[in-house]
């Protein structure tokens, strides 16, 4: 696989049963281009390595004063540079080939679970630690699939040299043989406080990490309610925490690589001196003694890739760990996904809670908790945020067929959830409505629905183009340019350009005031005619337009009907919608009914009704 090639057809099926086989896996996938660096490799080193040996000849020609053997040496040398710069070169491309192969797969395997997951995800895993994996651990898994080929061609070429030198001097070559294992395993008893420290560090950065990402979400809240300076203080902290940490794992590093330096420097010593000896009792000439001297120092050379490839591991060990914890989240799953068929719409229905969205009518569902309702709404889209230690409950059915036993693709199709807290991506307007759709609503349709005339108004006056088409206007990351009830409008018609079988909305009017809202619930009702929609919410507004209306205190089902008829036969639900507390709930019940006059709720009704 080339980079011209990426991305990948297919990933592959990776293997997330710990860190360690995910990066055995990753190098299995990656094995043409390991073999094509560890070839190059080979080869550069090869020529580092004979070179010691060309410029032995010459120094023992010119003490000869053999003219013939020194032009040798100097051909040598010239061929030895020419092999040197190209296996470098080509090394060099391999292996920065497999680094961004290695990461572009990871990345690949990462984005398609987070598409298969959907909102599920930051349920389950932390959004700083999503953050890190796709960011600096993606960086680290791929540093070390690129320094593993480098490692293997620096090992084959310390054992081919240390071999060649105890054939060629073998008072020196057993020295030299002797002393580079324990120059290799120095470092091993360092590495395990290393590489808790580097974990520390990574665990200390992930956390400031998340803070960063939630402070900067919720920058408009804290804003208003003045609390910048407190997550400023916050983070200031964590960060303080991350340098410390940072200090202490660069400490040991230090130490790791000081050790690499004496140690090889004690043998360069030890060789050059006991060489002397042997040269000064004539056992060896000084062209050989040059030739040995030069071949310990090439030696040193290949145990920095040793001391290279032991960073890279204990570094991309936890970053694959962490990949594959991501990666081992598994959609839950009662039956194969294979062996269903495309949906073919009907009743929406939850054994759990009880909820029965009838097919072709607009549902509005009252859970009096925003958390709970968050959770049926994933729940009903079949990806129910469950740790993955919990138990499968029963599958949502459409039309009786379990959400959970049919392939995502279709699944996703036929039921659309919307949270509370859409994301829109950067891009044109045209852009973020191209979408996979029915093709039944056109985009000015969907976005009259959702009453964003206000939102093209303000996208037209920020448009680039000379024409002032708000189509073509770019929006910001996240829609940050927009207001939050704007930015909730344009992903409500987002959701009613897609037109699925099945529409669930959680909270899709939270942000927007009563008269707009009012507007929207119109839009959602006449776009959605003869469609199943599910939404979550308490408002009146939305609650009177609604043709069935479900209470779901606790998780399960307590009261169906229409608004006007539960606001009078069901004191939980008045409760819920007119937000009458329990004090004022205990103080009306003694009272005669027939002699007290209307109360905090019957007020609020009376008004809602007349509003309404």
């Amino acid at each position: 696989m080339q980079i011209r090639d990426l991305p990948y057809p297919d990933p592959g099926v990776p293997d997330v049963r710990s860190g360690s086989r995910f990066l055995m896996w990753l190098g299995r996938q990656q094995l043409g281009g390991q073999v094509r660096s560890l070839l190059w490799g080979t080869l550069h080193m090869a020529g580092v390595a004979l070179l010691p040996a060309a410029v032995g000849i010459a120094v023992q020609a010119v003490l000869d004063r053999s003219a013939g053997r020194l032009a040798l040496a100097g051909g040598l040398m010239a061929v030895l540079g020419v092999v040197i710069a190209l296996g470098d070169t080509m090394l060099h491309r391999t292996a920065v080939t497999n680094w961004i192969t290695a990461a572009t797969r990871v990345q690949q395997l990462l984005a398609r679970k987070t598409a298969e997951m959907g909102a599920t995800l930051t349920r389950r895993v932390a959004a700083g630690e999503i953050t890190a994996v796709s960011t600096g651990d993606v960086e680290k898994i791929g540093w070390f699939v690129e320094a593993l080929s480098r490692f293997a061609a620096a090992a084959f070429a310390s054992v081919a040299v240390c071999g060649a030198l105890v054939v060629y001097q073998p008072a020196l070559g057993v020295v030299v043989a002797a002393g580079l294992p324990v120059l290799a395993l120095a470092v091993l008893p360092l590495l395990p406080p290393a590489t808790r420290r580097a974990d520390e560090q990574r665990e200390k950065a992930g956390r400031a990490t998340e803070l960063a990402s939630d402070t900067v979400a919720g920058l408009r809240v804290l804003r208003g309610i003045g609390g910048e300076e407190l997550f400023l203080g916050r983070y200031r902290s964590a960060s303080q925490e991350v340098r410390k940490a940072a200090v202490r794992s660069a400490r040991m590093w230090a130490l790791i690589s000081a050790v690499q330096v004496v140690l090889p420097g004690l043998l360069l010593i030890a060789v050059v001196w006991y060489g002397a000896r042997l040269a000064l009792d004539g056992r060896i000439t000084i062209g050989e003694l040059v030739t040995v001297y030069g071949a310990v120092t090439f030696l040193l050379f290949p145990l920095r890739h040793f001391e290279e490839i032991a960073m890279a591991y204990s570094f991309s060990r936890p970053s694959a760990k962490r990949a594959a914890r991501v990666l081992a989240l598994r959609r839950t799953a009662h039956g194969s996904a294979d062996s269903a068929g495309p949906l073919a719409g009907g009743d929406l229905y939850d054994p759990v809670s009880g909820l029965l969205a009838p097919a072709g009518r607009l549902t509005v569902v009252v859970c009096g908790d925003p958390d709970a309702a968050g959770l049926l709404a994933d729940r009903l889209g079949g990806h129910a945020p469950k740790e993955p230690e919990d138990e499968p409950g029963p599958s949502v059915l459409l039309g009786g067929a379990a959400l959970d036993e049919v392939p995502l693709a279709a699944a996703r199709a036929a039921v659309l959830v919307q949270d509370k807290d859409p994301v829109l991506l950067s891009g044109t307007l045209a852009e973020l409505l191209d979408v996979p759709s029915s093709g039944a609503v056109e985009a000015a349709e969907a976005l009259s629905a959702a009453q964003c005339g206000d939102v093209l108004d303000a996208l037209a006056q920020a448009s680039a183009e000379p024409s002032g088409d708000p189509m073509r206007t770019r929006i910001t990351e996240r829609g940050r340019s927009l207001s939050g009830g704007q930015r909730q409008r344009l992903a409500l018609a987002r959701s009613l350009v897609t037109d699925p079988e099945v529409l669930v909305l959680d909270e899709p009017t939270s942000a927007v005031d009563s008269h707009t809202e009012a507007r929207v619930a119109d839009g959602i009702r006449r776009i959605r005619t003869g469609r199943t929609t599910v939404v979550f919410a308490s408002s009146p507004l939305l609650l009177d337009r609604a043709e069935r209306v479900v209470f779901v205190p606790g998780g399960e089902v307590a009261a169906v009907g229409l608004h006007r008829e539960l606001l009078h036969s069901h004191s939980g639900y008045r409760a819920v919608v007119t937000r009458e507390t329990e004090p004022e709930l205990r103080a009306r019940q003694p009272q005669d009914p027939e002699r007290a006059g209307p109360g905090p709720a019957e007020s609020a009704l009376a008004e809602m009704e007349e509003s309404a």
